[in-house]
Formats: C-alpha cells, sequence, structure tokens
C-alpha cells in the first residue's frame, strides 16, 4: 500500500473531524438524534483506519470532542458526549490495532476481556454521572436497577458489548472494502 502524505492525512482528519463534530453537535441539541451522532461519528473515524492514518485518527478524535464541547456548551455537551468521548470515539481504534497486531486466538479472547470490562466501566461511569441529570431516580424501576446494578450491568452490558464489538467489526471490514473499490 502507498504510504499516504502528512498534507493528505491532515487534510482527511480535517473533514472527519468536520463530519463528527456536526454529527455530535446536531445529536447533542435534538435527543432523539444523539446515538446516530454517535454512529456516524465513529463511520466518520473508520475511514481514516482504511488508510492506516492512525496520528490522523487521534486528531480528528480530538477536534471532534473539542468542537463539539464547544458547540454544545461545556455544562450541557459533558453530559451528552461522555459515552462518546469515554468508549465509543476510541473503540475503533482498539479494534484495528487488535486486528492488525494480534495473530492468536487467545489473544483475540484476551482483547475482548478488557474491550468489554473498558464498555461496562464506560456504561457504570455514565450512569454514576448521569443518572440525577436525567431524573432518573424518580422513575418507577430504579429501586429494582438499584439493587441489581451489578448484575445488569456486567451481564447485560457485556452482551449488548459483543453485538456491537461484532457490528463495529463487520462496519470497518465494509468500509475496507468501499476504500478498496475506491481507489480503482
Amino acid at each position: 500500500m502507498k504510504r499516504q502524505s502528512r498534507s493528505f492525512e491532515i487534510a482527511l482528519a480535517a473533514l472527519v473531524c468536520a463530519v463528527g463534530a456536526a454529527s455530535l453537535t446536531l445529536g447533542s441539541f435534538v435527543d432523539f438524534l444523539l446515538a446516530m451522532g454517535y454512529m456516524i461519528a465513529v463511520f466518520a473515524l473508520m475511514v481514516l483506519l482504511t488508510k492506516r492514518l492512525v496520528r490522523g485518527y487521534l486528531l480528528a478524535y480530538a477536534g471532534m470532542v473539542i468542537l463539539a464541547f464547544l458547540f454544545t456548551g461545556f455544562a450541557m455537551g459533558i453530559f451528552q458526549l461522555l459515552p462518546f468521548v469515554a468508549f465509543f470515539g476510541l473503540h475503533p481504534l482498539a479494534n484495528w490495532l487488535q486486528r492488525e497486531y494480534t495473530k492468536k486466538k487467545p489473544l483475540h479472547l484476551l482483547w475482548f476481556i478488557l474491550k468489554a470490562v473498558w464498555f461496562d466501566l464506560s456504561l457504570w461511569l455514565a450512569w454514576i454521572v448521569l443518572q440525577e441529570f436525567l431524573g432518573l431516580t424518580q422513575m418507577r424501576w430504579y429501586a429494582f436497577v438499584e439493587e441489581n446494578f451489578f448484575l445488569l450491568l456486567f451481564l447485560g452490558g457485556t452482551l449488548v458489548f459483543a453485538m456491537y464489538d461484532y457490528m463495529i467489526f463487520l462496519c470497518q471490514r465494509a468500509a475496507d472494502g468501499v476504500m478498496r473499490r475506491l481507489r480503482r
């Protein structure tokens, strides 16, 4: 594969940053689009990984987060962007590192366990920070969740993460295929 120039990497990172920041900002202002904003930002970041531009990925990620905080206001943005900052924005990079540098099956299992723990801890952080902000303490089911929190978190969170991780691997493979066809 031909090595990309630094100017190409910076330009592509800036484009990805703009798309991601716009989607995260729109998702922050329109509540039902927040998950879609996360997904668009994650897919935009995957474009950089198809060309093996890790520095550009980190630059675009940092730019997305900073711009989204500036556009949404730090007080509102911290609550809505916390899951993206803590997990979703860095997860494609972890998958790419796993795919590029891990060849043995037991190490893939170790990667999965580490990422699942990371996901569960990110959910726990989001729960701690967001339960008062979202008014979850007044919900009818709050007592049940509070009693069984760690069981729900680690069992349910890990099952959801297993599906999410598999889907993100498939999305990265599809993005790689699209970029390979575009090069011709």
